[in-house]
């Protein structure tokens, strides 16, 4: 099986394992392409994508306590995300992953813009195959401000980077 590689697409083949279908309601949920998501602060983010890397954990101090975290590089055919995973979310998927993220959330942590589950949101790994994906636009690197039109809203106003800044491109 081979990969006709076009610019700025890749293809990565993983090893077919089977998963298990959802048993839930939350596949049912209209996903998203990345390049459709935009900062807000609520949890109505429902898309999949492929983990291609992970960033080294760190602790941060919640009013819970301490909690690890671990940002990563996510993508999908239109473009790819920092993703922040939380606590145990932290060991529990590695590159090359193929994730499902219900009610999500894309706003900003530590004056990062990244994409996460959040309190309500799920994220679940649904099989590790062939996905084709693109490292750029990365949402994570454009600048957004305010809708003049609609204060609830969230518009691009420029590319901070063309590619991701924390996981700069190998080639």
């Amino acid at each position: 099986m081979g990969c006709q590689e076009e610019p700025l697409v890749k293809c990565l083949f993983y090893r077919v394992e089977s998963f298990a279908r959802f048993g839930s309601c939350s596949h049912r949920a209209k996903m998203l392409s990345l390049k459709d998501i935009v900062p807000a602060a609520q949890n109505n983010i429902s898309t999949q994508f492929i983990l291609l890397e992970k960033g080294r954990q760190t602790t941060m101090a919640t009013p819970e306590g301490q909690i690890k975290t671990c940002l990563a590089l996510a993508a999908d055919e239109t473009a790819a995300v920092h993703f922040q995973f939380w606590g145990d979310e932290c060991d529990a998927f590695e590159p090359g992953d193929i994730i499902r993220l219900s009610n999500g959330i894309f706003s900003y942590n530590r004056n990062n813009l990244v994409l996460r589950a959040g309190k309500r949101g799920k994220v679940e790994k649904v099989g590790e195959f062939t996905m084709t994906f693109v490292e750029t636009p990365n949402m994570s690197e454009i600048r957004w401000v305010p809708d003049p039109n609609n204060s609830k809203k969230y518009m691009q106003e420029a590319v901070v980077s063309p590619h991701s800044r924390i996981f700069p491109p190998k080639y």
